[in-house]
């Protein structure tokens, strides 16, 4: 059957995982590789004039750099595209097709900018491409939205137009939907696309449902897929899969031993190193209808469980959810994490008990293990109140816990629970016990500091604690501040944050500077290694 088209995007929607640095070779071999598959149209990368050419990256300014890379390669009989993201690359940098590389090009956009997308769509159309609209976030479009969206392809009449699962989102009764209308509202002659992403793991089970839904019809269906599913978050449906698919069921002759080829030399490597596909960052977002940044905004936090991570996403907004706002998400977190609480009572009770005394502050930075006989002669020698911070040191008993993080709190929730009454938790409001209180509450909202790259840095608001309690020396260990040359900041790897990597030179900064201004109030010995100034 000649009306159902696979089209391979592993060169331009696979390289969101490695930049578009795939290599010249790399990128050559795919190439040869998949048009020698016989796979309909293979999407060779991305047109973005922010981007300066370079002949190891599929993501180039002009289409003539697309001969720069692939020029003199012979793509047989596979139709070659590329792709702008509308907005990213003037009119001026896409030569005529005559004159090109490409034989078509498909162009993103988002909902509220479909009028002049599709205008700019009608543009490269007169220049001499197949020209294919690719409606992004399918999910985010109401039935009006995507009626008025099809009126506008009827009058460019693209090669195609495309429904675009950016997120996974899709299940088939939705994915149905969506096929319908265009099947029944769009003009003969302009074919429907379908590009799923596997964040349920959908992608190749839907496209199966749609080429089955669809049947005889005389209009062309395309399903997009990558080698070895490589792409964006959870990955595609499987270039692969499809075309063993197809061969089966629809009297396609892909040669699947070419692709199984291209995984085996090329696609593989590139997986050892960055590794991309089905997780629980991708089914917590697609679950949620949101941007997956926002799920890495909140895991990166290491503070909250899965389930309260799912609580806050539950408050996105519908016109914020599929468009990732960073401030927008971090006021949610912090008033997810904001349970005020008359905290008086507390600080007079703990400053009775601790002021004027020898205090020992552990951390857990890896000194703790590797200093632990200077931790132990301190402790064995000045008899000091021991406080530790999210964590039960394994060589000492703590006097007190200052608990911060809910998900600390969940991990080591059967070691608390078996606490004989000699170690004390203070807990901060935003964290809350299973049954009954803790032995201190403290207000969350009281201790952090908004203006700071962690705004919840755990060392600093229990100084804040011991200086409102009247403290006036505090001996510190396993506070080594963030070093990117080792392979962990902390105790243990279980701890480490992904962020704290990522932002360790900014947060050694911030605690550098509190810690000056601290010191005005407070005497602070470190006896264990640190990067911060003392």
């Amino acid at each position: 059957m000649n009306n159902f088209k696979l089209l391979d995007c592993t060169l331009r929607d696979g390289g969101y995982v490695n930049d578009w640095e795939f290599g010249h070779n790399t990128l050559v071999n795919i190439f040869e590789r998949v048009t020698s598959s016989g796979v309909d149209f293979i999407e060779v990368g991305f047109l973005d004039q922010r981007r300066d050419f370079d002949v190891n990256r599929s993501i180039m300014p002009t289409t003539e750099c697309m001969a720069n890379i692939y020029g003199g390669l012979n793509s047989k009989k596979t139709q070659v595209v590329g792709m702008i993201d509308f907005g990213t690359c003037d009119i001026q940098n896409i030569q005529p097709c005559k004159d090109s590389f490409l034989d078509g090009i498909r162009v993103i956009f988002k909902k509220h900018l479909r009028v002049e997308a599709l205008e700019y769509c009608k543009q490269i159309k007169n220049l001499g491409y197949k020209v294919f609209t690719q409606a992004v976030s399918i999910t985010s479009y109401t039935d009006e939205e995507l009626l008025d969206l099809i009126k506008l392809v009827n009058v460019i009449k693209p090669y195609a137009v495309s429904i675009v699962d950016t997120y996974g989102l899709l299940h088939k009764s939705s994915l149905f939907h969506y096929y319908e209308m265009m099947n029944q509202h769009l003009d003969e002659g302009i074919g429907i696309g379908y590009h799923s992403h596997n964040n349920f793991q959908l992608g190749y089970a839907n496209c199966i449902e749609l080429m089955n839904h669809h049947g005889n019809s005389s209009r062309e269906l395309l399903c997009d897929g990558s080698v070895f599913g490589m792409g964006k978050g959870a990955g595609n449906a499987p270039t692969e899969l499809l075309a063993m698919y197809m061969n089966e069921n629809y009297g396609k002759h892909y040669d699947i031993s070419q692709l199984l080829e291209a995984i085996d030399v090329n696609i593989l490597d590139i997986y050892k190193h960055t590794s991309w596909g089905y997780s629980m960052k991708f089914f917590i977002a697609a679950s949620n209808d949101c941007h997956p940044d926002y799920v890495s905004y909140l895991l990166n936090k290491k503070t909250l469980s899965v389930k309260s991570i799912n609580e806050i996403l539950r408050n996105l907004v519908e016109n914020k959810k599929l468009l990732y706002d960073k401030n927008y998400i971090e006021q949610l977190y912090v008033d997810y994490q904001k349970h005020t609480c008359d905290d008086s009572e507390a600080y007079i009770e703990l400053s009775s008990q601790i002021k004027g005394k020898d205090i020992l502050v552990i951390g857990p930075g890896r000194s703790v293990k590797e200093e632990e006989k200077t931790i132990t002669e301190y402790i064995s020698r000045n008899n000091p109140i021991v406080i530790s911070i999210n964590f039960l040191p394994e060589n000492w008993t703590t006097d007190y816990l200052f608990l911060t993080n809910s998900k600390r709190y969940v991990q080591q929730a059967t070691s608390i629970s078996q606490l004989n009454g000699d170690t004390q938790i203070i807990a901060t409001s935003n964290v809350t016990k299973s049954n009954g209180r803790f032995d201190y509450n403290l207000d969350y909202e009281s201790l952090i500091d908004r203006e700071a790259v962690f705004m919840d840095n755990s060392f600093i608001m229990l100084l804040k604690v011991l200086m409102k309690i009247g403290v006036t020396r505090v001996t510190l260990a396993g506070f080594d501040g963030y070093s990117s040359d080792r392979e962990t900041n902390y105790y243990s790897t279980k701890m480490e944050y992904e962020f704290a990597k990522q932002k360790g030179d900014e947060i050694n900064a911030y605690v550098d500077r509190i810690l000056i201004e601290l010191r005005r109030q407070i005497t602070l010995t470190f006896i264990t290694s640190t990067v911060y100034k003392v």
